[in-house]
């Protein structure tokens, strides 16, 4: 959930420091940008993803951090819960066998860490939630032991003066109504984050492509339909984490109309400064640490921007170099349900946004209300989710995948310089991942019912088959008797 911090009290001096740093920060960022001083940067990727720790019955296993100190690496760091960790890969342009370059990495980390994991009676398992998960799973006493985490959890309760978090997430046939006094069930539905670096001058244009990719991106790619043991969205974790992280008011006592997980307010028009102003004067801030790097360093500016959790959100990070560089994080995919199966996904980010990226009359044909209509009737129906597209047309997003995306996104991975044959394999996944009706959603939720809704049983059937190494796609469903 971002970069680590020192404390987790702050007084009110702390708080007009930091917003004082911040405006400078802010400033400073629209000269560079109005100057183009951003606009070396190449397309650059890199991924990271999200896992659970479970014991050897299946159960969330809240011991991250022994596991990372036995695993001892760079590119695994801690997450919100005791139960997750995150694993990283390096940045890498986005140039002729990339995608295998990257795939080979993140597989090297997964088998590396699964094996470490073994060594201590544990097991890894990306999946949105794991079907053994229950609500007493995610206390404050399962909060990994971080100043950021503890600092965002107390901020946003403060916020929330006494008044519980309300969780209320529907279904066709399900309904679940929590009330939570922490922050706690963001945990509860893991990720796999895509990174895009671009130069500022194309930024709108992939931006723009990204929040018009997201709707069908996330009904192929859709792993977390269930919680708690009920079936309820395909990809479940959006409304999650929307209802986990409400604030409430503002330090000054006012009703915060900005929700701090969205999907976005509106296409860019001109800049992406738009963005950092928008941080700026609607959200309120909720970690304000000061830092004595120089304001070139934007170290308050990021702060601020990794605790506004939009889904498709823009990150002001560093290149190889040194120099500052604009790069679009997409959050709203699920892990898993396999690390090949998470590279797929990646191609068809790519390539697809690189595709729509060319399109200069993309917010007139897709108005971006039908961009945000489209991302919620995915999270909720996945493939079987009807979208509007192109000029007010309506189609499944299962036939507009197969009948114009899919073709899309491998020539826009052609043209960002990627080859032919090697992004082709990840883009078949996809396709064959559609014509066969079988995304992780759809194999869990089949699973679930051969299961009779035994958890236990249901993760080792979900554990074998991701230890196989098989693309989801080609999963069997299994009578559940051999676990």
């Amino acid at each position: 959930m971002g970069e680590e911090i020192r404390q987790t009290q702050f007084d009110d001096a702390a708080f007009a420091e930091f917003a004082a740093r911040l405006q400078l920060e802010t400033a400073l960022l629209a000269h560079r940008l109005h100057s183009g001083a951003l606009d070396n940067a190449p397309l650059v990727g890199g991924f990271e993803l999200e896992a659970w720790l479970l014991d050897e019955m299946y159960a969330p296993a809240p011991m991250n951090q022994h596991f990372l100190n036995a695993l001892d690496s760079q590119l695994a760091a801690t997450e919100l819960s005791r139960f997750n960790v995150e694993f990283n890969t390096p940045p890498q342009p986005l140039t002729g066998d990339a995608l295998s370059q990257m795939h080979g990495v993140l597989q090297a980390l997964w088998t590396r860490a699964a094996q470490a994991a073994a060594k201590m009676g544990a097991r890894l398992m990306i999946i949105g939630a794991p079907p053994t998960l229950r609500d007493e799973h995610l206390t404050l006493d399962n909060l990994s032991p971080s100043a950021r985490y503890r600092a965002l959890n107390d901020q946003i309760m403060q916020r929330r003066r006494g008044a519980p978090i309300e969780i209320d997430i529907r279904a066709a046939d399900e309904r679940l109504q929590l009330r939570r006094h922490d922050i706690m069930l963001e945990a509860a539905a893991t990720s796999f984050q895509i990174h895009l670096q671009t130069p500022a001058s194309r930024f709108v244009s992939f931006y723009n492509a990204a929040l018009a990719a997201s709707a069908p991106l996330l009904a192929a790619c859709c792993n977390s339909p269930l919680l708690f043991g009920r079936k309820l969205w395909s990809e479940t974790r959006i409304a999650i984490f929307e209802q986990a992280i409400p604030t409430g008011w503002t330090r000054g006592g006012h009703p915060h109309l900005n929700p701090r997980v969205q999907f976005a307010a509106d296409y860019l028009t001109d800049s992406p400064m738009r963005l950092f102003s928008e941080n700026l004067l609607h959200y309120d801030v909720l970690l304000p640490e000061t830092f004595e790097d120089p304001p070139e360093r934007f170290r308050h500016l990021r702060l601020h921007n990794g605790a506004v959790w939009r889904w498709v959100r823009p990150v002001l990070g560093f290149d190889a170099h040194g120099a500052p560089a604009l790069r679009i994080e997409q959050r709203c995919l699920p892990a898993g349900p396999t690390v090949i199966d998470c590279v797929a996904n990646a191609a068809l980010f790519y390539g697809l946004t690189d595709a729509l990226a060319d399109l200069t009359d993309l917010h007139s044909r897709l108005p971006f209300a039908r961009a945000k209509e489209n991302f919620y009737s995915a999270a909720r129906d996945g493939l079987d989710a009807t979208l509007w597209w192109f000029d007010d047309h309506r189609i499944s997003a299962a036939a507009l995948l197969e009948e114009q995306l899919i073709p899309m996104a491998r020539e826009g991975l052609h043209a960002m310089g990627l080859e032919r044959a090697g992004s082709a394999n990840y883009v078949d996944i996809i396709e064959q991942r559609v014509r066969a009706r079988m995304t992780g959603s759809a194999w869990q939720s089949a699973q679930w019912r051969q299961c009779n809704g035994d958890a236990q049983r249901m993760s080792g059937c979900y554990w074998r088959r991701q230890a196989s190494g098989d693309p989801a796609h080609l999963w069997p469903l299994s009578d559940c008797l051999d676990t």
